[in-house]
């Protein structure tokens, strides 16, 4: 049993190794400061900030605590398979032995837990989906697209908001708005930002041709209304009528509204809400997340300018490709990363994905 003690030796150096990752020594430092934010009178009163604050306080306890309970837990077990395989006792070391998986997975969890460190990684977020070329083929696979991220979104127990919509002409969906609600959203779906390629028989082809669609994704953060200010004079604000389904007093008010932002020509449209007002909160929202984006575009971009070299944000340019056909498959071109189960992954089974993109962040950061 001399092997069961050097597994455990193993998980106690790759745990002493995350400390480094999830830089344990700040954190708890990191949660009082938090603590005494949350203890002001009016902390509350920005509801937007306080939930981001609440919930990164929230994340780094309970990473903290899983780190201490998997220090004490592994020099229980290193203590106790010394006593066991002293004593022979065949019965706790196999004992040991069936904790070893639970170790591991929570090692994981933690490693998992390590790669959030971006600025915005606790925030909600936007996501959009745009059909790109391939006629009604594209504007059918952005509604799947769709319906994996509402998928994977009930996987993770999020809130979820549609916040516009416009249907294809033939099937499917031209565009739609998406406003996910939850722990580390962004940080879980930025992986996604980019094109995804299709190549299926086209069932709307007669033949049934092979047929290659793209859509893109953005994801983007949600930003509290307080972190930005936007003046009125940059703004001009346009309400008409919305189009689309209906429904009670949708089309019969000028209920819908078109923001653009005049210093970088962003311009805004939402109109799935009745009220003017929410509909014009909800696109100072997305206007709010969009100049954030912008502003962490161009910090991207000038990074890798100075590391040599800027690769264009070009439409062809896929970060990942979907095969419905043949050795039917999924697979990230940033990562490298596949998976064959094609149906599962259109269900929102996204986890390894996701993570393998974390991975490789990481790596070429």
């Amino acid at each position: 049993m001399d092997n069961l003690e050097k597994i455990i030796n193993d998980l106690d150096n790759r745990r002493q190794q995350l400390a480094a990752d999830l830089g344990i020594n700040k954190r708890q430092d990191e949660v009082d400061k938090l603590r005494l934010l949350m203890e002001v009178p009016d902390f509350w009163q920005d509801q937007e900030q306080a939930v981001i604050v609440s919930r990164r306080a929230e994340n780094l306890q309970k990473d903290y605590q899983q780190w201490l309970f998997l220090e004490k837990s592994l020099r229980e077990g290193r203590e106790l398979a010394n006593l066991a395989t002293a004593e022979k006792d065949e019965a706790v070391l196999k004992e040991l032995s069936l904790k070893i998986e639970n170790w591991r997975q929570e090692l994981d969890c933690l490693e998992t837990a390590s790669l959030y460190t971006g600025p915005y990684d606790e925030h909600n977020a936007l996501l959009s989906i745009n059909a790109g070329t391939g006629g009604v083929d594209a504007q059918d696979w952005a509604q799947m697209l769709e319906r994996m991220y509402l998928r994977f979104a009930e996987r993770q127990c999020w809130k979820m908001e549609i916040i516009d919509r416009l249907l294809g002409n033939e099937a499917g969906i031209k565009s739609v708005m998406l406003k996910f609600s939850g722990d580390r959203v962004y940080g879980r779906l930025k992986s996604e930002n980019g094109t995804h390629r299709l190549l299926r028989n086209s069932p709307f082809n007669a033949d049934g041709l092979r047929q290659t669609s793209f859509a893109s994704v953005e994801v983007i953060p949600e930003i509290p209304a307080t972190a930005i200010v936007i003046k009125d004079e940059e703004v001009r604000l346009d309400v008409f009528r919305s189009s689309g389904p209906g429904g009670q007093s949708v089309n019969t008010t000028d209920s819908a509204v078109r923001l653009v932002h005049l210093p970088t020509g962003i311009s805004i449209s939402c109109q799935s809400e009745r009220s003017q007002h929410q509909n014009r909160e909800n696109a100072f929202a997305i206007l709010r997340a969009r100049l954030v984006q912008l502003e962490l575009q161009k910090k991207d971009e000038e990074e890798r300018r100075l590391k040599g070299g800027v690769v264009k944000a070009e439409w062809g340019q896929q970060i990942r490709s979907y095969w419905f056909y043949g050795n039917r498959l999924v697979k990230d071109h940033r990562t490298d990363f596949e998976d064959t189960d094609v149906d599962a992954v259109m269900d929102g089974d996204l986890d390894d994905f996701i993570n393998a993109y974390l991975h490789w962040q990481r790596e070429v950061a």
